[in-house]
């Protein structure tokens, strides 16, 4: 086992409780990583089976081997979390029990300094999560014009100085490292707002990792193959770390709640809408103070949760959630 390859489950207390209560069966680790929540589901919950994705090769070599112990409750698939419907076909698995989704970036990703995620480790422009794949962060910044470039980093960075970050990028190419991308960031940013708010690169970074991973893009999908899949009684959780992860979490639970109804909210819906889920809670939960101490990293997290439940048309009478969930 890579010793190296530790990372700390986020909110996994919370993400124990909430699988606590669904239906017996294979629940979809979307985003496996070293298989910290799903080890954690397995030791808690021997209703319970767990099919763990991850487009990451390191990550899912490792979680295999921490996965051994649980025998035939584990399977694992080297495959991007959109494609989740074909790895439950390859095992005959109809429906899901639940679905969890840990989005954005692992620890042991950001702390090898070969796979180029952080500004911090002098590293190859790659950042691919998937290394299969052809397209890394030295073909963006080194390709994008300079207007797609400062989109890039608005979209996907909230980045406020993105236009100044874009002509500076340009301006310096060929760009060959992390650290040479840090510093043309750094340079192009106020002196004034790089006192606060953490690294200035931090949000170009994110951006561009964002981009060349076409997280945003796959995002949505994956989560209504996930909601559409799950059996009644199941539920399905998102952890995001960032307000556009966040922003489509809440659009694709939403949309499977009203079922798109577009009628005024203070009128009888008429447009047949059938609703599939009910949200477990309306406002995110975000970790503890104490773990927030413990893990910086977890500081951003919003946990987001809903239960699939029998169709029924907008405004009919919705099944009562059970007693302790």
């Amino acid at each position: 086992m890579n010793v190296e390859f530790v990372h700390q489950p986020v909110m996994a207390h919370e993400i124990v409780q909430i699988f606590a209560t669904v239906p017996g069966g294979w629940v979809l680790d979307a985003t496996l990583g070293g298989a910290g929540h799903a080890t954690l589901l397995l030791e808690h919950h021997q209703h319970l089976r767990v099919l763990g994705l991850d487009r990451d090769g390191d990550a899912l070599s490792i979680a295999r081997q921490r996965l051994q112990v649980f025998g035939d409750r584990a399977a694992t698939a080297h495959l991007r979390f959109d494609h989740l419907e074909q790895a439950m076909e390859a095992l005959s698995i109809d429906s899901l029990s639940g679905a969890l989704f840990d989005l954005g970036v692992s620890s042991p990703q950001l702390d090898r300094a070969e796979r180029g995620f952080s500004y911090r480790l002098t590293a190859p422009l790659d950042m691919r999560m998937d290394r299969r794949e052809e397209w890394s962060a030295a073909d963006l910044v080194n390709g994008y014009d300079e207007r797609s470039l400062a989109q890039v980093l608005r979209r996907h960075g909230d980045e406020r100085f993105a236009t100044r970050i874009a002509r500076a990028i340009v301006a310096a190419r060929p760009i060959e490292n992390t650290s040479q991308l840090a510093e043309v960031v750094v340079t192009a940013i106020p002196a004034a707002a790089r006192r606060t708010g953490g690294h200035p690169a931090k949000r170009t970074f994110q951006a561009i990792r964002i981009e060349v991973n076409q997280e945003l893009d796959v995002l949505p999908t994956a989560l209504e193959q996930a909601i559409r899949r799950t059996a009644v009684g199941g539920r399905v959780a998102a952890l995001s770390y960032h307000s556009g992860e966040d922003r489509i979490v809440k659009q694709v639970m939403r949309a499977a709640e009203t079922g798109g109804c577009t009628c005024p909210p203070e009128l009888p819906c008429v447009c047949d809408a059938v609703q599939i889920v009910r949200v477990v809670r309306r406002v995110p939960k975000t970790p503890s103070a104490d773990e927030q101490t413990a893990n910086p990293r977890a500081r951003s997290a919003r946990l987001r949760v809903v239960e699939r439940i029998e169709p029924a048309r907008r405004g009919e009478a919705a099944p009562t959630t059970r007693s302790g969930r």
